[in-house]
């Protein structure tokens, strides 16, 4: 009976594992065909069992790849500014004699690179930070101290002016304004987005840096001219390679000697200062006509570094509609928000700006807007022995009555016309028959009620024959007039008849009976009236 059981046992035993291994094979096979129902590789055997992979064409099986970078990134900021613009030098160099000599020029003076670099110290950032949004080499920072050792003011013999030295049409076409009120030129943010805006159309036309500069210094046309001069020769076109002036056969060894200096001044002897990689300026928003020594006050500025940072203000006012903001240091631009708001004690400008309605001489200029005419000649750079054209504008006093800053079309339009001031002669001539103030008036181009005023008689008087008529003739005019039956000269005159006749003999001698006397008439006044 015992082995009966254990038989019936074993037989089960036996049956159970017979269906535990059907059923796992039945669900090996199962998810392997969900898996490949699904797009998936499905579960892989071990062993040597080969992958079973998608159908689809489109898709390939990854392979094993291998990562690489072509530069190692510095993930540490620039200490200080001068490490910045290492880091972005771009420009192939420029190895020559000449850059070896400039080596030298710069190396032997010290002080003078010191007082270049401090001065560049609040513009630098600003620079750098424009070369590295336009992804252009940051030697280009160093071009002013090339183009004006960074000194804003600079003006060259032939009026370049500002750090990047513009030309007035070269800054007319790249926007910078310059009338009475502002010279972009000057302006640190303007200048320098012009520039950057020039050098890089210039490395458009030509694809290379060197030639850029070669042409910013001295023109793309002559450039391309001296290109096209080699290639018709059958020459190299580089910057070396071409026929060019002195000033720009320099220009680039000189930017190549303060990159080399920069990039290691230890190797020169050369101490650079500290220009911490920040920000040195703000820009804030100018919404009313605004004296400079109250702006520089407002922001507890001293009036030198309030220049400095807004050089393009050449006048003693800052003009809201042509002025839309100034330049403050950082942490003073807070303050001066504070104070200007808070500013209660007067106007905020004591100037604007007088159109003139007519030609007029200084005196009078001066008379109408309540100045001396040497502070209005001083203040609005007048030169001498000049009138003021009709449409000028002038800075002037600003009352307490004017309300209104001035209006954007003359901030905008703001010019100085001048024209050559008439010098005058007093000058005396002998009445001919038949003459009186009109005939006279008429013969030299005068109006009768001067003729008259001078004479002391009325518009119509008649003059009687050989009478003594006092004219005040322009220099020129004077020299060949026409005097009644003859006109004199007080040296050797030829004497010509009334209707322009024949001179006379006697009068051709110098023994004329008319005698003209002749004195200057002081500018800018009235003829005072004969004496009898």
């Amino acid at each position: 009976m015992k082995f009966i059981v254990a038989t019936c046992l074993a037989g089960s035993l036996v049956l159970a594992g017979c269906a535990s291994t059907d059923n796992s094979a039945s669900s090996s096979s199962t998810t392997a065909k969900a898996g490949t129902a699904a797009g998936g590789t499905g579960a892989r055997p071990s062993g040597s069992a080969t992958p079973v992979y998608p159908r689809d064409p489109n898709l390939s099986p990854l392979t094993s790849g291998q990562a690489h970078s072509q530069s190692v990134v510095t993930l540490a900021p620039p200490a200080d500014m001068w490490d910045r613009i290492r880091r972005g030098f771009k420009m192939p160099n420029l190895e020559s004699d000449l850059v070896r000599d400039r080596e030298q020029w710069y190396a032997s003076r010290p002080d003078y690179i010191q007082r270049m670099t401090e001065r560049s110290n609040k513009y630098i950032f600003h620079i750098v930070e424009e070369l590295e949004r336009r992804n252009m080499p940051t030697e280009l920072a160093l071009l002013p101290y090339i183009e004006s050792a960074f000194n804003p003011q600079a003006v060259s013999s032939a009026r370049a002016a500002g750090m990047w030295q513009f030309m007035p049409a070269t800054g007319t076409d790249f926007d910078l304004k310059q009338n009475i009120f502002r010279d972009d030129r000057r302006d640190v943010v303007a200048s320098t987005r012009a520039a950057l805006d020039y050098l890089q159309k210039l490395y458009g036309m030509f694809g290379d840096w060197q030639l850029a500069l070669a042409a910013y210094n001295w023109g793309e046309g002559s450039v391309g001219r001296a290109i096209a001069k080699n290639q018709r020769l059958g020459l190299p076109t580089t910057y070396s390679d071409l026929s060019m002036p002195a000033e720009t056969r320099l220009y680039v060894p000189k930017l190549q000697a303060v990159k080399n200096i920069v990039a290691n001044p230890q190797a020169f002897n050369a101490e650079l200062p500290l220009i911490a990689n920040h920000p040195y300026f703000q820009t804030v928003p100018l919404t009313r006509d605004l004296d400079v020594e109250l702006a520089a006050k407002l922001a507890d500025v001293r009036i030198e570094d309030f220049r400095a940072l807004n050089p393009a203000a050449h006048k003693p006012v800052l003009i809201a509609a042509g002025t839309p903001e100034i330049l403050l240091p950082w942490d003073n631009a807070a303050v001066f928000k504070r104070n200007f708001d808070a500013y209660t004690q007067g106007q905020y400008a004591s100037w604007t700006a007088w159109v003139v309605p007519s030609t007029m001489t200084v005196a009078d200029a001066a008379q109408r807007s309540g100045m001396s005419e040497s502070d209005l000649r001083a203040l609005n750079n007048v030169p001498p022995r000049m009138l003021i054209k009709a449409g000028s504008t002038l800075i002037v006093p600003r009352g307490a009555r004017v309300k209104e800053d001035v209006a954007a079309v003359v901030a905008d339009g703001g010019h100085l016309s001048f024209q050559p001031e008439i010098v005058t002669r007093r000058t005396t001539v002998k009445a001919g028959r038949s003459d009186n103030v009109a005939s006279i008036a008429r013969r030299y181009n005068l109006k009768p009620a001067a003729v008259a005023d001078w004479n002391d008689v009325n518009t119509n008087h008649a003059f009687k024959r050989g009478y003594s008529v006092v004219v005040y003739l322009p220099v020129r005019a004077s020299a060949s007039a026409r005097v009644g039956t003859g006109a004199t000269r007080g040296r050797g005159a030829v004497a010509t008849s009334k209707r322009g006749g024949t001179p006379s003999k006697t009068a051709a001698r110098g023994s004329s009976s008319a005698k003209q006397v002749v004195a200057r008439q002081p500018r800018g006044g009235t003829p005072s009236k004969r004496k009898r």
